[in-house]
């Protein structure tokens, strides 16, 4: 395909428009279907959580339909028997969300005339401690490292060192970096329109020189001329389309990881955002900023990163006692 792109721009002929086989298959019952309806325009939930709450319930009824069940007998004994197997299958932590989906079901089933019972405030998930598992982070030596593993002679690697410089840089999130356009660069003011992809709030962020830098040689050098669309990082193979998942920012992660001879349990995509707001505290940004700089509805989320901002716990750590 890519060659073929190549003879259709060497012969001058216009290339045809690229088009994408839709894969995402609608809810396969009607009552899915509402269901996932009304959590688009009521609850005004973005689509990624929508599919992921339409197949928690979609679990649910399958475990109704293993019983001789459907949705219309539901009782609070098949709820608990189905969250109960979901313990023994799934973390704590996927348990309760998939319990919180139980719940809003529930509650639509409801309001919708479905059923007559309200079973909602009845559902008991497992209990999640706040900030229970601290933040996974790097020491910020090793996100030194790893932007400095990336090998920028290649197109792809020019991308990957600008995403992951503007990840650690100004800690943000794999939605927000995938989803910034060409037109959200500001080159004269020196600005980057950002957009939080779970709430939809924008913000904006100084475009600060180093940055700019990176970001203009990926831009001039390794973005591909000929894309269907205007986002500034996307794939390096035709037909060039935007990265569209977190999976891609998780992937490289690892191989520049491993370049960088990096061994940590844990490279999600979030990685660098702990990173940057454990080095944010370790350098003495207040509170109410950092919450404000990673969009943080509750100035209290911050706590969750005092323990992984292990400088600034040894520089306000109390001396042990000694025995007489």
């Amino acid at each position: 395909m890519h060659s073929l792109h190549r003879v259709y721009e060497v012969m001058g002929k216009p290339v045809p428009s690229w088009r994408p086989i839709e894969r995402r298959l609608p809810p396969s019952s009607a009552v899915l279907r509402d269901y996932a309806s009304q959590l688009q325009q009521q609850r005004g939930n973005p689509e990624v959580t929508i599919r992921k709450k339409v197949d928690h319930v979609g679990k649910l009824l399958e475990h109704l339909g293993a019983a001789g069940k459907t949705w219309r007998r539901l009782s609070l004994r098949d709820i608990d028997k189905f969250l109960i197997d979901c313990s023994h299958r799934f973390a704590r932590s996927t348990t309760a969300d998939i319990a919180s989906t139980v719940r809003s079901f529930a509650r639509f089933l409801l309001a919708s005339g479905r059923i007559r019972v309200d079973l909602a405030d009845a559902v008991i998930s497992p209990v999640q401690p706040k900030f229970e598992r601290p933040r996974r982070a790097l020491p910020w030596e090793d996100v030194q490292r790893l932007l400095l593993a990336v090998d920028t002679s290649t197109a792809c690697g020019l991308r990957d060192h600008a995403l992951l410089l503007m990840m650690s840089t100004y800690g943000l999130g794999a939605g927000e970096v995938i989803g910034l356009q060409l037109q959200d660069i500001d080159w004269n003011a020196g600005t980057l329109q950002m957009s939080r992809p779970k709430t939809g709030v924008s913000f904006m962020l100084p475009l600060l020189p180093p940055v700019a830098k990176v970001l203009a040689r990926y831009l001039r050098h390794g973005r591909p001329p000929h894309t269907p669309t205007r986002h500034v990082f996307v794939q390096m193979k035709v037909p060039f389309g935007a990265l569209t998942a977190s999976s891609a920012v998780r992937h490289m992660l690892i191989k520049h990881a491993k370049v960088a001879g990096i061994e940590a349990p844990y490279l999600g995509s979030h990685v660098l955002r702990h990173s940057n707001a454990a080095r944010q505290l370790d350098v003495g940004t207040k509170a109410r900023v950092l919450s404000d700089l990673l969009g943080h509805r509750d100035a209290e989320s911050v706590s969750a990163y005092v323990r992984i901002a292990t400088q600034s716990l040894r520089e306000v750590s109390l001396p042990i006692p000694q025995r007489s």
